[in-house]
């Protein structure tokens, strides 16, 4: 595990369907934007094929560096949905049929005009001592074993799904980020931004061009735990951006700029 304050976390995407480009991923974003606000420190993101050892290396690899993983895909009813099977080698233990997990399959699909069938029975198979996520819109549980949280790849599911996990997941201080609209080019302000950087201790800057028609600037982002440090860091790049001899705002949370 790393020594961050925070809790920090890793997320998998597990689908050949995402590496063609036939589905496009929708689950990384909204999962960072979600950890964020918990003040879970996300430190990457991978997206990886429907192979078995694949899967295992990288569910090991991760939960190894970090302290929480997330997966999205995998654990359907069909054929190609081997994560299971992947996680429950990943963790030396064997798939059961899990009572639980059957039990609330058995009696959504008793509702429905759906057969639960062999494939839908698959559902309920989950790695020996693991922990089931509830499923409020099909039933489907995913499930938490170690620090791995396994999760569907569909987005409103998962997204579902997640909202009912997040309260047990541990939280932290929720990052700051202040933007600094700049009226020059990143190339004129580096090595501002880099004096900021080293002269503010847990504080890191992003610069982003943009570009508009008849105009273009930078947004430099500067975040950090330390809210005062945070302030004070944005503070001094504002500073340095207008003694280089260009304008520079502070944006405020509602997106207008400070005087």
């Amino acid at each position: 595990m790393t020594s961050s304050p925070n809790p920090t976390a890793a997320i998998i995407v597990i689908g050949d369907e995402i590496l063609s480009g036939r589905t496009k991923d929708k689950n990384i974003g909204w999962l960072a934007e979600q950890l964020g606000a918990l003040g879970i420190q996300l430190g990457e993101a991978r997206v990886i094929a429907d192979k078995k050892q694949m899967i295992i290396d990288t569910v090991q690899t991760l939960s190894k560096t970090y302290d929480l993983v997330f997966t999205s895909g995998g654990i359907g009813p069909t054929h190609d949905d081997i994560t299971t099977d992947a996680v429950a080698v990943a963790f030396d233990v064997p798939v059961i049929r899990h009572p639980e997990a059957e039990r609330r399959l058995i009696l959504h699909y008793a509702n429905t005009d759906l057969e639960f069938n062999a494939a839908r029975q698959k559902m309920a198979d989950i790695p020996d001592t693991a922990a089931l996520i509830d499923n409020p819109l099909s039933a489907a549980p995913g499930y938490i074993i170690g620090n791995v949280h396994v999760l569907p790849g569909v987005p409103t599911i998962l997204q579902a799904m997640f909202e009912g996990l997040k309260s047990r997941l541990p939280g932290g201080v929720v990052m700051t980020r202040i933007t600094v609209q700049c009226a020059t080019g990143e190339g004129n302000i580096a090595t501002i931004l880099l004096d900021v950087e080293t002269g503010y201790k847990g504080v890191s800057v992003g610069s982003y061009p943009w570009m508009k028609p008849g105009n273009f600037g930078t947004a430099v982002v500067v975040s950090g735990l330390d809210v005062a440090v945070t302030t004070a860091a944005a503070k001094a790049v504002e500073a340095g951006v207008r003694a280089f001899g260009a304008e520079a705002n502070i944006v405020n949370a509602d997106g207008t700029l400070q005087g």
